[in-house]
């Protein structure tokens, strides 16, 4: 489960969220919906321990994020909207390589490895090199590395951008079989994915919660897409003109903060892909 309390981060005088709270349960999924450069990907920064936050509290797991930040990325599995791969690396040699990383025992690890790559149906791609796999089979590897530590928490941001519509179908169903006995947090703009996928929405607008909803609630699409104008379209408090939302985490983590390490438990530098 996750559990957000008046979570809050400032850059400068700006207020990149302010006052975020929400819960997420196990079994379910949790859409976390806004406009670019809403706050989607701060909050997710913070829960997954890439940043510190300047005011609020967070648990993942029952684990404090900023007081337990090691136990906490134990226990979360974290797909970035851009994936970090190593292009010249195999699934099967890179999903090892991140095992280790993840702290997973060498006795341990290729059964792991195996059973991440069956999870996302990536086993016939397991020998060949990232670099040559379609962008479908790239992503189930990226998702691959979220779940190769069986963690209990998965928050996945995009996972379909960039995906053809039968990459986008697949995709989706591999998420709803893994949220059968996790907590997944799905933060994305794109309303039909939470229509198909999440059992409750949490939009936010301008750094700020503006609605919190299960999705039986709003039905259709249409349904929310009428509801998520409506909500963000309220004018919210601003301190200043804001920041792009990945150019202020940027800014936050080469700022000499206390970060704590990337997310997904990859080393610095690691390769990424570029969107399509």
């Amino acid at each position: 489960m996750v559990e957000v309390d008046r979570l809050t981060k400032y850059y400068g005088g700006f207020a990149a969220i302010k006052d975020v709270s929400f819960s997420a349960e196990r079994g379910h999924v949790l859409g976390f919906l806004g406009p670019n450069g809403a706050g989607k990907t701060t909050t997710m920064r913070i829960l997954t321990g890439y940043m510190p936050a300047s005011s609020g509290t967070a648990r993942v797991a029952g684990y404090d994020v900023f007081k337990e930040s090691k136990e906490v990325r134990r226990r979360t599995g974290y797909l970035p909207e851009t994936p970090p791969l190593y292009r010249e690396m195999t699934p099967r040699s890179y999903l090892d390589f991140v095992a280790r990383i993840k702290g997973v025992p060498k006795r341990d690890r290729r059964a792991a490895v195996n059973k991440s790559l069956a999870a996302t149906m990536a086993e016939e791609v397991a020998s060949q090199p990232i670099g040559t796999l379609s962008r479908g089979y790239k992503q189930r590897v990226a998702i691959a590395q979220a779940l190769v530590h069986d963690p209990e928490v998965l928050i996945f941001d995009e996972p379909t951008i960039g995906l053809d519509p039968k990459q986008i179908i697949e995709i989706r169903n591999l998420i709803r079989d893994l949220a059968e006995d996790r907590t997944v947090i799905l933060c994305t703009h794109i309303l039909p994915e939470v229509t198909q996928l999440c059992d409750k929405v949490v939009i936010i607008a301008r750094g700020r919660i503006v609605a919190e909803e299960n999705l039986d609630t709003l039905g259709a699409t249409n349904d929310l897409e009428a509801y998520f104008l409506e909500v963000t379209a309220h004018d919210v408090e601003e301190v200043s003109e804001p920041p792009d939302d990945d150019d202020a985490d940027d800014a936050a983590a080469s700022d000499g903060n206390d970060t704590a390490s990337n997310p997904d438990g990859t080393a610095a530098g690691v390769e990424q892909e570029e969107p399509a």
